[in-house]
């Protein structure tokens, strides 16, 4: 195989579940999508400065290692003990950016696991392509199937199970009023994607028996978190169900829209029939008016606990958007 193909290839391989995987995130955000943009920024830190401050940071720390156990030795030891520190600690300053310049967008658990998680699967991307064609030159097109299968597929979604926690730390901190419980929520979250990234290279690299280990670890820790996606939602509709009652009461709402919004089924039913209907334009009208209102009751629930001036202002600012846009 020429090197342009075994290159196609090997991205095609890396890229095609990874556009699955996005999509199931971006499907699990039911009532406030995050902005587009602010998920491709964190996918491109993820897949391009978080593997290139990596991979310096990585041999710099690791470099002791080979020079006293060997190169063999060495490696695993890196993997093990120096890449999750390096690795999940560049990956979360993704999210750290986001609470510092965009900290209105992580409204509840969920904004952090889906943002902390777009910078994983940017950083699998890359990292799978590498190791691809790095199996491919030593063992051929048969390791290099099964390599695929087991690092897009079996494992596919490592690295975004270990950064999503980073950003449900931070997502939980923002939640939080005392400083030391702010402190521990990121100090656990950081810690916790560390842990797992950490058990994760300790039982692939050391022996085939030890990988059980990691299948076991990683795929309990995928299920506490969509547990957690669930849990997360349910909160989410709450809060729409209790803020969103008073919006009825003042006339910036009608029950029936209350019911829309409050459910995300019927939510995407009208959303569908406004699209069938009357066309993109309404429909995408439509979209960012449900969307405003699911943002009204996460800033009302954030007002309540405290009390800002900053969620007062947006509130007022919400209200008025939604009155001028009229009927949802």
């Amino acid at each position: 195989m020429s090197s342009s193909s075994l290159l196609l290839l090997s991205i095609l391989a890396a890229a095609l579940p990874v556009t699955l995987y996005i999509g199931l995130i971006y499907w699990a955000d039911r009532y406030e999508k995050e902005p587009w943009w602010l998920l491709l920024a964190t996918f491109f830190w993820g897949a391009v400065p978080s593997i290139l401050f990596a991979y310096i940071f990585n041999s710099i720390f690791s470099l002791p290692l080979y020079l006293v156990a060997g190169d063999a030795l060495g490696e695993s030891l890196s993997a093990t003990f120096v890449a999750p520190i390096v690795e999940e600690t560049i990956k979360g300053l993704a999210v750290v950016g986001i609470l510092l310049l965009w900290r209105d967008e992580i409204d509840s658990p969920l904004d952090g696991i889906i943002y902390g998680a777009m910078v994983g699967l940017g950083f699998a991307l890359v990292e799978n392509v590498y190791y691809f064609i790095n199996v491919y030159q030593e063992g051929g097109i048969d390791a290099w199937g099964i390599n695929v299968f087991i690092r897009s597929i079996v494992f596919g979604l490592n690295h975004a199970l270990f950064t999503s926690m980073i950003g449900l730390g931070i997502a939980l901190a923002r939640s939080f009023t005392q400083p030391l419980a702010k402190v521990a929520a990121v100090m656990g979250g950081w810690a916790t994607a560390m842990f797992l990234h950490f058990l994760h290279n300790l039982s692939v690299s050391f022996g085939n028996l030890l990988c059980l280990v990691a299948l076991f670890s990683d795929w309990a820790g995928l299920l506490l978190t969509l547990l957690i996606i669930v849990w997360a939602l349910l909160q989410e509709r709450q809060w729409l169900r209790h803020y969103l009652a008073e919006e009825v009461s003042l006339g910036y709402l009608t029950s029936s829209q209350y019911v829309i919004v409050c459910s995300g089924r019927q939510r995407v039913r009208y959303q569908w029939g406004v699209l069938l209907g009357h066309g993109p334009a309404a429909y995408w009208r439509t979209v960012r008016s449900h969307h405003r209102l699911s943002e009204l009751a996460y800033k009302k629930h954030h007002y309540k606990r405290f009390q800002d001036e900053r969620s007062r202002e947006l509130i007022d600012s919400l209200r008025a958007e939604i009155q001028a846009q009229g009927q949802v």
